[in-house]
């Protein structure tokens, strides 16, 4: 495969934010290695409650035809179900920042709907080096931006956060630099700056991972370069001001529920069902929160639970000793609490320490019950698209 070729895989695993490494979190489900070559594998919908993602997907396309890549050259995996869902204030379009442009026109289908799966994924990247850069680092999540409320902000009949503020970053400023100049160190600096967000709450850290030396490489290697910009002069401070706030990946949900909440007239059944869509989530947030506190508190008492739940390992050594035992609390917890949804992936780890420090099954179960004698029963907590692990 060409460099061109391969650095359109780097810039798509770029985009997804994944890393190598010993696990693997797609769909916020985990996929463990044990389970590779397994038949009898849990399905589970692939559920992204936030349009940026896709978004971001379709802009990366965009950006990369702009730049002289041969459309053969390029594979996009994207669910596609935004583009006219009845959500969309503009029926068959898809815009990555207030002022953009439509991104979805064009757009190839490779691989949308049940067939965006971890196989098919790394089906289509197998051999090829990892990406230089990952959103965030091992313990942060990745953040949404140009949401509701924000400046600036989508317009007003937008309701939802339009991009990832790592994938618009890298994006805007490869729309706009000659690429032919610019080498991938230099994006990876302001593209870390803007991400960062001032070293607020409202950012992530941006990452070296794999092969650092490729930083002296420019970037119209990997993806072209677009000839309207030939004549653009890269600029250390970047000139793309960052948005005065983002929104945790998390929460984008919650941002989208309260303004649809907001926007609705008064009496009206949207905004009913807005509000109902907030408290919901809202309640088996703090069910979550309140029911992985109590089991670590009745397995190790009110003193010992915090350190052990809060606990995080040395760089360098895998999340759990053992996967299968992961996978065992994680199925056993959301068996007496109910699914730990997308926002309970954050909780994650504390279900690795209990494995970490020894935890088995009946005794999971035996906490978890204790803990949740009952769970909300709003569509969160649903466990009919199966366990998270």
């Amino acid at each position: 495969m060409t460099s061109l070729a391969t650095g359109v895989i780097l810039l798509l695993v770029a985009l997804c934010g994944l890393s190598a490494g010993s696990r693997d979190i797609v769909g916020d489900v985990i996929r463990l290695p044990s389970e590779a070559s397994s038949s009898n594998i849990v399905k589970t919908h692939i559920e992204l409650f936030i349009d940026k993602i896709k978004a971001d997907v379709c802009h990366a396309y965009q950006l990369l035809r702009k730049g002289g890549l041969k459309e053969e050259n390029i594979i996009v995996f994207m669910y596609d179900d935004i583009a006219y869902n009845v959500e969309n204030p503009r029926p068959g379009i898809i815009i990555n920042s207030p002022n953009g442009e439509d991104v979805y026109k064009g757009v190839p289908k490779d691989y949308t709907g049940e067939d965006v799966t971890v196989n098919n994924f790394f089906s289509a990247i197998l051999g090829n080096k990892t990406a230089l850069t990952g959103a965030a680092n091992a313990i942060e999540s990745s953040w949404g931006t140009y949401c509701p409320g924000d400046y600036p902000s989508p317009p007003p009949e937008y309701e939802t956060c339009l991009g990832d503020l790592y994938s618009v970053a890298w994006m805007e400023d490869s729309d706009i630099h000659n690429l032919q100049t610019e080498t991938l160190h230099q994006q990876y600096q302001l593209v870390k700056r803007r991400t960062a967000n001032g070293n607020s709450a409202y950012g992530s850290h941006v990452m070296h991972y794999g092969d650092i030396g490729l930083g002296t490489d420019n970037l119209f290697v990997y993806m072209g370069t677009n000839p309207a910009n030939d004549n653009s002069t890269f600029v250390d401070e970047n000139s793309l001001i960052p948005p005065s706030k983002a929104v945790n990946q998390r929460d984008a949900d919650l941002v989208h529920f309260w303004d649809k909440y907001h926007k609705a007239p008064d009496g009206s059944t949207r905004k009913v069902q807005a509000q109902k869509q907030f408290v919901e989530a809202m309640s088996h947030r703090m069910h979550i929160d309140n029911s992985i506190k109590l089991v670590g508190k009745l397995l190790f008492g009110i003193g010992k639970a915090s350190e052990v739940l809060n606990t995080v390992r040395p760089a360098g050594q895998p999340l759990v000793d053992d996967w299968a035992c992961l996978r065992t609390l994680v199925r056993t917890f959301e068996t007496h609490c109910g699914s730990l949804s997308q926002y309970g992936m954050k909780h994650m780890r504390s279900l690795a320490n209990l494995c970490n420090a020894g935890i088995g099954k009946e005794q999971m179960a035996e906490a978890s019950a204790q803990a949740c004698v009952n769970f909300p029963s709003g569509p969160w907590s649903s466990l009919h698209k199966g366990f998270s692990a």
